[in-house]
């Protein structure tokens, strides 16, 4: 809350001891014979070394700096600059106050020369030395200068918002005492004055007469409510004031750590006239609100008992939005990605992205679908238009990102797709691209997953540089009311977090809300910042159409049903000042209620539904000329990778001037060496697979907390110079002078936000490669919402295909449960391929598998093999998720190592792994083999060696489990026709992929022969916390596994 502690109170101790703290300030003026045509005090704000919003000197936000200043003068004069030393010493010695003032030191650029007689009403001539000055005339121009910003801070809180009359927004129905005008004194006052700590400078007594109101004051730099004038008098001061911040928009914007900004927005708030709107515009709003309302009333006609979630009680969303994207458009703004929750969502297909009514009309009749998919709900559904804005004349592209019912989990999704554009466009500062993200009242303040989207917001690899937030603000989420669903103030509160202007603004001023949408508009263009504008407004049904909210909310449902519809209101208001006449609103009402009726009648001819039509990602050319089961190679030349492994294993070409850590260099000189040897480890075939991919014109990105280094310091993506802050080199963004750009980037510490970015990054574009890496595998369930709802799912509900890859670091290795398991069973378990069904063998097998299902889950045991699976990613015919179990011991252990002549053309990313020692050689003397995933591999062959059973026992790797390979799983146990069948793995027995294999392979050998489960017994925990107990598990592990 803005502190009122004047100038005068701040610098009482002063003043001589006869004269009254509160009189200081005439002590300042009072004998210093200077004439107000002469003098000019000089005041310069002070420069702050963060970026905050300055006021002149003699602004009550400047009297804390002053009494710092004194306080640290009394304890060190030499602890100030001259000019205060000088000036508090000449004044506590009694000399004449005006000869006794200095300016501040010079700390800013700029001067805010302020004549000392403009604060007098002196006659011509007059000297001041003859005039007996009142403090009181300085205290009423401040105190107006006081009301001023009171306003400006505080006016929402009495702002007129609620269209229903029965609430406030704010949770809060006091009205801020500094908004009350017998709050100040503008007359004489009583010698017993007294200051607030809490509130502005309080004043005690009202004004003596009225007369006072028409006394004129000159308007402080901070305000625009003057236009052209420099000076009014108070009561149109308080009227403007008033129109400006206590009508039916409410601004919060003074937090805002930039004075430029909040003037901006004081200019677009306070400047006389500047909400006024022509007849055209007006009759443009009126038509955009008869559709809205229009299209709302059809649907309950012809579908009275359909769930739709429709708009009625905040109809003004459509030419809202309508708004938004005519200015953003007229400001440069091609393409508009868009993510909203179910209310409303078929009124913005229809109405904003012009979505075929015919479509949307199908979606409510009972018809089986054309294409492959599970489908979605109606109000769950995206799109994608191209379409002339006709309002500015210019092309724009609409995207509305399809999303579940989980409210918010589809915002961050929204935040990639429109950076992934704003990359592939080259729009590096979002003037071509934007977002623009619709949020329910309850949602926005009571989802976690706001504030991680937000949090991105100004991050240098995750800024999509301004989104604009709309809230329809219903004063309701679902049946509980605002008092029991949120702590703070507003529902928008989030967004002060980000510096982020909020308008509230009264859904039934139609004219308010195109002001605030305009300006909205404006602001994300001029700053590219985010901005939040909240519709209060209300829902007139139920939470969904068949619900009856008078069981909960009685009272206001009856204020409700008394309320008349905005577009009556409105379409009144237009009548009575002659915009148009009530034919002319009959007849757009009836024009819009022809239009449906056809789309009606075409919708009824349809046999099918086409999930295709919904698509909100479509990716022009990509599936043409393709044949679809045929995968592109993935091995490479050896020169490229040479080329790759020797750029990635040196030093940056300045390397005389760039200092590398020292181990850094026994790293990249122990690179070198395996590239010599012809070898390659995990992180440098991850750097091969990479680096190959970028050659080949596919960009790569990188992105989960600390990815740069890596979270078990093995990748080293990005190096940092030693004595520089901030010199940093990417050695895989100069491999080749013509390669794709690469990018990695170190996230926040988010994971629901950060992997729905990524996801959303990834529908983009399929020409790239796109990876999230989870800091350890087990911090992938606080993002369980996107893995559940849209990785897993998106195709089958959405036709939407992604080719992202989730980099899971799994295996237990003694540290504990909460970083050993990367939950595979739960990717398993989601997994669509049937256990029972073996697919019929052929040449394109394992891609039809993989064209066949959702995703694919693996756990590779080599580097090589992670290369090939990385660039297989790229070389499919389609897109699915990829999620991969990534190792952690592995990174360094001296047999994960893979030789260049499996990473060369002609080599491929293997499903399973054979054995290849002795076993192999005479499989029929084999007693038992053991099936295996992952690091555990490397224990079993260990354990094997050490038994001497490496005749006996034959170990399998499946590399991926899911689509599950049958058919090599029956070629290695047909090899072997007389071994017992194992299932090895470290995880517990209920965990892990245990229960995902056992009835596959069961399927796979038709039922001929079992296989049996050697491992941990079953487990609430993962992982055990002590070390001694997690060998002594793996040592009975391997005991149990070569129990021949």
């Amino acid at each position: 809350m803005y502190k009122a502690r004047t100038l005068f109170s701040t610098l009482a101790p002063l003043a001589p001891r006869m004269c009254r703290p509160e009189r200081f300030a005439s002590w300042l003026v009072r004998s210093h014979p200077l004439t107000r045509t002469t003098q000019v005090i000089v005041i310069e704000p002070i420069r702050k070394y963060s970026k905050v919003a300055t006021e002149p000197f003699l602004n009550g936000s400047s009297s804390t700096y002053v009494e710092e200043m004194y306080n640290a003068w009394l304890q060190d004069p030499h602890s100030v600059h001259v000019s205060w030393d000088s000036f508090f010493r000449s004044s506590t010695a009694g000399a004449a106050p005006g000869l006794a003032y200095q300016a501040p030191p010079s700390l800013a650029p700029s001067h805010n020369q302020v004549p000392l007689g403009a604060l007098l009403p002196l006659g011509g001539g007059t000297q001041l030395s003859q005039i007996p000055v009142n403090e009181k005339i300085i205290d009423d121009h401040l105190a107006v200068q006081a009301i001023i910003r009171s306003y400006q801070i505080r006016g929402h809180h009495i702002a007129k918002l609620d269209p229903l009359g029965i609430n406030s927004a704010d949770l809060d129905d006091r009205h801020p005492q500094e908004l009350l005008y017998n709050h100040y004194s503008f007359g004489n006052r009583a010698h017993t004055t007294t200051y607030s700590q809490e509130l502005q400078y309080r004043i005690a007594t009202l004004m003596k007469k009225e007369s006072d109101m028409d006394r004129i004051f000159k308007l402080p730099s901070t305000t625009f409510i003057g236009g052209k004038e420099k000076s009014l008098p108070l009561r149109e001061i308080l009227k403007r004031l008033e129109a400006a911040y206590c009508g039916h928009i409410g601004v919060e914007f003074m937090f805002i750590n930039s004075l430029e900004q909040c003037n901006w927005i004081r200019q677009k708030m306070e400047t006389p006239g500047i909400m006024e709107m022509t007849n055209d515009e007006r009759r443009l709003i009126l038509a955009r609100l008869t559709r809205a309302t229009g299209f709302e009333a059809f649907l309950a006609r012809k579908w009275s008992s359909e769930k739709r979630f429709g708009l009625e009680g905040c109809e003004i969303l459509i030419p809202a939005m309508k708004q938004v994207i005519d200015k953003s458009t007229e400001l440069g703004v091609e393409s508009i990605v868009m993510g909203m929750p179910h209310r409303g969502r078929l009124n913005v297909l229809a109405n904003v992205c012009r979505k075929p009514l015919s479509q949307i009309f199908t979606q409510f009749a009972a018809l089986e679908a054309a294409d492959d998919g599970s489908g979605d709900v109606k109000y769950h559904l995206g799109t994608y238009i191209e379409r002339l804005n006709r309002v500015t004349n210019k092309n724009i592209r609409l995207a509305v990102v399809a999303n579940p019912s989980h409210l918010e989990a589809v915002d961050p999704v929204v935040q990639g797709k429109t950076r992934a554009e704003q990359f592939y466009r080259g729009d590096g500062e979002g003037k071509k691209v934007m977002s623009i993200l619709l949020h329910g009242d309850a949602a926005f303040c009571g989802q976690g997953i706001v504030f991680e989207t937000m949090h991105l917001s100004d991050l240098p690899d995750y800024t999509t540089h301004g989104t604009i937030h709309i809230v329809v603000n219903n004063q309701i989420g679902f049946t509980t009311d605002p008092r029991h669903s949120r702590s703070s103030p507003y529902c928008t509160d989030v967004a002060r977090v980000v510096n982020a202007p909020i308008f509230h603004v009264n859904s039934d001023d139609p004219e308010a809300v195109m002001h605030v949408c305009k300006v909205a508009a404006e602001w994300r263009a001029t700053f590219h910042k985010d901005v939040v504008i909240d519709i209060v407004s209300y829902r007139r049904n139920g939470h969904n159409e068949i619900d009856e909210p008078m069981f909960t909310q009685p009272l206001m449902y009856r204020k409700i049903r008394n309320t008349p519809p905005v577009l009556d209101i409105y379409a009144k208001s237009l009548i009575d000042d002659s915009v148009v006449s009530a034919e002319e609103v009959k007849d757009v009402k009836d024009k819009y209620e022809k239009i449906c009726e056809e789309a009606y009648v075409n919708a009824r001819q349809e046999t099918h539904i086409k999930y295709k039509d919904w698509l909100d990602s479509p990716w022009s050319g990509f599936f043409e000329g393709k044949d679809p089961l045929k995968v592109s190679p993935t091995g490479i030349k050896e020169d490229t990778l040479i080329h790759i492994g020797k750029k990635f294993s040196s030093p940056p070409p300045n390397a005389a001037e760039f200092v590398v850590h020292k181990g850094i260099e026994r790293i990249l000189k122990s690179r070198m060496e395996m590239i010599e040897a012809r070898t390659v480890d995990w992180a440098l075939g991850e750097a091969m697979a990479f680096g190959s991919l970028l050659k080949e014109g596919i960009h790569v990105r990188l992105s989960g907390q600390d990815v740069e280094r890596g979270t078990f310091s093995h990748r080293h993506h990005v190096l940092h110079h030693q004595t520089v802050d901030k010199a940093t080199y990417r050695p895989l963004c100069y491999l080749y002078p013509d390669q794709a750009p690469y990018t990695v980037c170190n996230s926040s510490l988010s994971e629901f936000g950060v992997l729905g970015f990524e996801l959303g990054y990834s529908m983009t574009n399929p020409n790239a490669l796109v990876c999230w890496e989870a800091q350890f595998g087990d911090f992938n369930n606080t993002a369980q919402c996107i893995i559940d709802q849209f990785i897993s799912s998106g195709q089958a509900k959405w036709v939407r295909q992604s080719g992202l890859v989730m980099l899971q670091p799994h295996g237990l290795e003694g540290m504990g449960p909460e970083h050993s398991s990367a939950r595979l069973e739960r990717f398993l378990q989601m997994s669509a391929d049937d256990p029972d069904y073996f697919p019929p063998e052929s040449e394109e097998f394992a891609v039809r598998q993989l064209h066949d299902s959702n995703w694919i889950v693996a756990n590779c045991s080599t580097p090589a093999n992670y290369f090939h699976i990385l660039r297989r990613q790229i070389a499919l015919p389609f897109r699915k998720p990829l999620i991969l179990m990534t190792p952690k011991s592995l990174l360094r252990h001296p047999e994960a190592k893979s030789s260049f002549d499996l990473m060369l053309e002609n080599t491929e990313f293997l499903r399973v792994i054979p054995e290849e020692g002795v076993a192999s050689q005479n499989p029929s003397n084999v007693k038992r083999i053991i099936f295996c995933s992952g690091k555990v591999y490397y224990d079993l062959k260990k354990a094997r060696a050490e038994k001497e059973l490496d005749d006996k026992v034959a170990i399998v790797r499946v590399e991926q489990i899911s689509p599950f390979p049958y058919d090599l799983v029956k070629k290695e146990a047909d090899k072997y026709a007389n071994a017992e069948l194992i299932w090895a793995q470290e995880e517990h027995k209920n965990q892990g992929a245990w229960t995902y294999i056992q009835p596959r392979f069961h399927t796979a050998l038709n039922g001929a022969r079992s296989v049996s489960y050697v491992g941990r017994p079953t487990g609430a925990s993962p992982a055990t916390g002590s070390k001694m107990q997690h060998l002594k598990e793996l040592k009975q592990l391997l005991d149990d596994s070569f129990d021949v």
